[in-house]
């Protein structure tokens, strides 16, 4: 696939998904989301990669759905009878069942700027980054399942405020509330991102994985019978895997295990 609204890049054993309208804010559109769809499967089938940094050009992050040609198109889409998909994939299936996502936020998230990235791994803030539910302000309601993963990330009081109110958060205060992992200076984002994926890519594919599949079936489920019978079937699997054999004996030879 040839990228118009992204760029892919590789550094090391992590791949570098850029937004890539600035001049728009990175205005998420149906193309962006189908190129980000394929960068990260591309990124998935790479055993070289072990990571993936989600990050905007400019200065913005995403300012939520391109109004013109995503709003005006869709309405004009169904006046004339048509009834076509507003997202054309499941994106939240994409990032949970992906390798390991760092999302690097280095301006505005608004909208679908905002609940693209509530779903992903680690997420990092520049001190230049702002984050609002901008839903209610166009009359419509949150999507992504983002009623669930930013009740997940900051608490049921914090995210009906935020989805009732439309209120821009900065950075500081996204950080408090525990939607963001950290906040670093603008200049810092990106190498920090980095190097937080590169931490991560360090660790055995398989397993990441297999931790992002408990957390992501296990986070809600009061049974938790159910929840160690999940954990102990995967413990199983992990215990018999080449992997587990190279970590116990780098730990027996006193050296870093060597995964990739």
């Amino acid at each position: 696939m040839t990228y118009e609204q992204i760029t892919y890049e590789t550094a090391g054993p992590v791949a570098i998904i850029t937004l890539d309208r600035p001049e728009r804010l990175n205005a998420w559109t149906r193309r962006m989301s189908i190129e980000m769809t394929h960068a990260i499967a591309r990124t998935n089938d790479d055993p070289a990669l072990g990571a993936i940094v989600l990050i905007g050009a400019g200065r913005g992050f995403c300012a939520g759905a391109d109004v013109h040609d995503q709003f005006n198109a869709r309405l004009e889409s169904r006046a004339a009878g048509k009834d076509e998909e507003w997202l054309d994939n499941d994106w939240v299936t994409t990032v949970r069942h992906a390798k390991p996502i760092v999302a690097a936020v280095n301006g505005v998230a608004v909208g679908i700027g905002m609940t693209m990235i509530l779903p992903c791994d680690v997420i990092l803030a520049s001190d230049q980054a702002r984050f609002g539910m901008f839903f209610i302000k166009m009359a419509l309601v949150p999507e992504l399942a983002s009623t669930y993963f930013l009740v997940q990330r900051v608490g049921f009081g914090h995210a009906s405020e935020m989805c009732l109110s439309g209120r821009m958060y900065p950075a500081e205060e996204a950080a408090r509330i525990g939607l963001v992992n950290r906040v670093v200076a603008a200049e810092a984002l990106r190498g920090e991102a980095l190097a937080t994926a590169e931490a991560i890519a360090a660790n055995p594919d398989r397993h990441l994985r297999w931790i992002k599949r408990l957390l992501t079936e296990n986070a809600t489920d009061p049974d938790y019978r159910a929840v160690m019978a999940r954990e102990n079937d995967l413990l199983e699997q992990s215990i018999a895997s080449p992997e587990h054999h190279e970590a116990v004996a780098a730990f027996r030879d006193k050296r870093a295990p060597r995964f990739r």
